[in-house]
């Protein structure tokens, strides 16, 4: 079964292109890319539902002629509304994606999303993004009623540009997600979410032409324990994902905790390491570190 990590950057594609099958699986692949959401959404005007829906309709019959291989990117679909996801359940080759990105979900409308006839293999990812993810006594709601299908959870999706615009905000140039406003939304997220054992995706990086930034950023979304990133440029999939790969003295300092005849609590280079609290950390780090790979430890770029 995919965990959330193995999504590395996913890539959101608007369904009103005609290149989304050669783009996922064609001589003209995006190169690295792990996995995608085919969006029928916001990205999607009113006038170009039909369009849309029409590629749809021929990337599922692609995806079920297709032999899936090992390295096949993952394929997931996030529908308009309850009623678009109703009528794609019923689309031939539906089965072939792995599953729906819910879009603005909550407690308030979550249960008739789950109440549809999804296959047993679809996996679904709602989204965090609008105002009752900014209060924590909806999120423990929603978290409520996710407990009950948490195999079915691959991960929450944090939607960023829709939570400030439920502030009347807009990302400021220069500065990561964790300067402003969300970065406290990002953290409550994560403590409402996370000890529960839900994995949260971090949110979209707008200004894909500043790549150090864009370095700097997923350095914190590491730190705030999210483990893939939406991503909406092609040329952002290697950044984000080699951002994800872990300092090799990160990982001898993983070992160490996880070793079975190791101490209660010990030093290395002059850190403290105690297995009991640490274990977790270190459990998670290591599976990223198969996912991603293992870096030597490079210093960030100074910003001006």
């Amino acid at each position: 079964m995919t965990t959330a990590i193995e999504l590395g950057a996913t890539l959101y594609m608007p369904c009103t292109r005609d290149d989304v099958a050669t783009r996922l699986f064609g001589p003209y692949r995006v190169p690295g890319l792990r996995s995608a959401v085919v969006c029928l959404e916001d990205s999607v005007l009113d006038r170009d539902i039909p369009v849309a829906m029409g590629h749809l309709g021929a990337l599922l019959r692609d995806l079920s002629r297709r032999e899936r291989g090992p390295a096949d990117t993952q394929v997931f679909v996030r529908p308009r509304n309850i009623a678009m996801l109703e009528h794609i359940l019923h689309m031939p080759g539906v089965e072939c994606v792995q599953g729906f990105v819910i879009p603005k979900a909550h407690a308030d409308n979550m249960p008739a999303y789950l109440a549809l006839p999804l296959h047993d293999a679809h996996r679904l990812m709602p989204t965090l993004e609008t105002r009752e993810a900014l209060d924590p006594y909806e999120m423990r709601r929603l978290r409520d009623q996710l407990l009950v299908v948490q195999d079915r959870i691959l991960a929450l999706r944090i939607g960023g540009n829709d939570l400030l615009n439920a502030m009347g905000l807009r990302r400021v140039a220069g500065r990561t997600a964790y300067e402003g406003p969300l970065g406290p939304v990002i953290a409550a997220l994560v403590a409402t979410f996370a000890p529960w054992g839900f994995a949260l995706s971090a949110p979209v990086f707008e200004r894909f032409g500043d790549i150090a930034l864009l370095r700097e950023e997923v350095r914190r979304d590491i730190e705030h324990g999210l483990v893939t990133k939406t991503a909406i440029h092609p040329d952002q999939i290697a950044v984000i994902q080699s951002a994800f790969a872990v300092p090799a003295d990160e990982v001898d300092e993983a070992r160490l905790i996880l070793a079975a005849d190791g101490p209660a609590v010990f030093s290395h280079h002059g850190v403290m390491c105690e297995p009991a609290t640490h274990r977790g950390w270190a459990e998670r780090l290591m599976i990223r570190a198969g996912a991603f790979g293992i870096a030597d430890p490079v210093p960030l770029p100074l910003r001006a």
